[in-house]
């Protein structure tokens, strides 16, 4: 017998324990699935993907940058310029064909040079690089930090929609939970309208009994197919959070008691996605700002050229050439512009920084009535487990004085209504709990985003 006594409580403390990491399995299976499938959250992730392709954009730009460009032209017509070789050489040829008593040395003609390139190529590859220039380097932070802000709203939407699965969840359950509660009720008034009938046979019956009976079953087919149809939205709900077929089944779990103890959460303000993307503005707004008072330091830029010219499609030594240089850029006066940016992006980090201040007290507000309506769920819910023992007790004492003579049948119905309306209660505030302590996790930045 000791032994026997010894693994009751172990068979059942088995039995709860199994249960429970089964049904925290089924919640963790759902919330991954949610986190690969959600149609939103992919969305946010491609957002996210292409911030990080324009922070590489950035980046490059401090790298040197070659470019193969060719150009070939031909012309004829227009514009010429005369060279008078002819009336220069002419009479020093006609010297030396004196002295040398020869004709070597022949008459030429004038030249006439179109301005015109006649069949002219030009090939190239052509480098530049930046030197010294600040917007680069302040426009490379500003990317980082929007790539930030991406990854935060990426981290926030999937905290928020752990939040969603949740309750989603917990409210199917408790649909499910209500329909059951309705159906026993259903029950017990047929059973009892099966025993006012066979009293009202036997004589000791009234018809106005079996004409309750049937009013009140009547008022519970109505309340059933409610929460039937509550039950089937929040299935769609949850399925569409999910991204399946809006009619697919769900894994029932039995949540027979909750945790009912409430966990400080310190660090919360740090772990928020909102301020950091705030955090990231800011960022944002001090880089504006410096690029904008930077303005006067000039920008230096390199280029260097590697190619061939020459014409008829002719390529010799002398075709090749190397060309180099520098450029420099200083603005001197725009009309006071540059003043006018500082003075707005100052403006704007002011903004951003009364907005972090505004979000961080905001976020404490809802942290605290977070937590204190999941006090006040918990306390309800504890009022209602001892509302139901007392409301169950009370019905099982009004049967059996019905049964013994000793008490109505309005009674019975009126004793069977509150232990509906108990059982209701303990239903809809032990899912309030479950979903209050998800909104909780969503304040405090607690719930575990990742795939577990």
């Amino acid at each position: 017998m000791k032994v026997n006594r010894m693994i009751l409580p172990i068979a059942i403390c088995s039995l709860v324990l199994t249960q429970g990491i089964f049904g925290q399995s089924v919640v963790d299976d759902y919330i991954n699935e949610g986190l690969k499938n959600n149609i939103v959250l992919q969305q946010k992730k491609i957002s996210y993907e292409k911030a990080v392709y324009s922070l590489r954009s950035a980046t490059s730009l401090f790298f040197p940058s070659v470019q193969l460009e060719a150009s070939y032209v031909s012309g004829d017509g227009g514009r010429s310029i005369d060279i008078p070789v002819g009336d220069l050489l002419n009479p020093v040829y006609q010297t030396l064909n004196q002295l040398t008593g020869t004709n070597d040395f022949p008459q030429i003609q004038n030249v006439q040079e179109n301005l015109f390139p006649d069949d002219f190529y030009d090939v190239k590859l052509r480098t530049t690089m930046p030197i010294l220039n600040t917007d680069i380097i302040f426009n490379r932070q500003i990317e980082s930090s929007q790539m930030q802000i991406k990854e935060y709203e990426v981290e926030l939407y999937k905290r928020e929609l752990v939040k969603e699965i949740k309750s989603a969840y917990f409210g199917y359950l408790s649909s499910l939970e209500a329909v059951s509660i309705y159906s026993s009720a259903i029950d017990l008034a047929k059973e009892e309208k099966r025993i006012n009938e066979s009293l009202l046979k036997n004589g000791s019956g009234l018809p106005v009994y079996i004409l309750r009976s049937e009013s009140e079953i009547e008022n519970l087919n109505a309340l059933i197919n409610e929460a039937q149809t509550k039950s089937e939205n929040a299935q769609r709900y949850f399925n569409f959070l999910l991204n399946r077929d809006l009619d697919s089944s769900i894994t029932v779990i039995a949540i027979e008691s909750v945790d009912e103890t409430i966990y400080d959460s310190p660090g919360a303000l740090e772990r928020r996605e909102e301020l950091k993307m705030l955090n990231s503005a800011i960022e944002i707004s001090e880089s504006v700002l410096g690029m904008n008072k930077y303005f006067w330091i000039p920008k230096v830029n390199g280029f260097l050229d590697l190619g061939a010219q020459d014409s008829q499609w002719n390529y010799f030594k002398d075709s090749r050439y190397y060309l180099f240089g520098f450029q420099l850029g200083v603005p001197i006066f725009e009309g006071f512009r540059n003043s006018n940016k500082i003075d707005i992006a100052d403006l704007e980090l002011r903004n951003s920084e009364l907005e972090f201040e505004k979000t961080t007290s905001q976020i404490n507000l809802s942290i605290s009535v977070s937590r204190n309506a999941l006090s006040n769920s918990i306390q309800n819910y504890q009022s209602a487990q001892k509302q139901l023992v007392a409301a169950q007790g009370y019905y099982n004492l009004i049967v059996k004085g019905y049964q013994e003579g000793i008490n109505s049948f309005i009674e019975t119905v009126d004793a069977r209504n509150q232990l509906r309306s108990a059982q209701l209660s303990v239903n809809i505030n032990k899912y309030k709990v479950l979903i209050t302590r998800a909104y909780y996790e969503f304040e405090t930045a607690s719930a575990n985003i990742n795939e577990l």
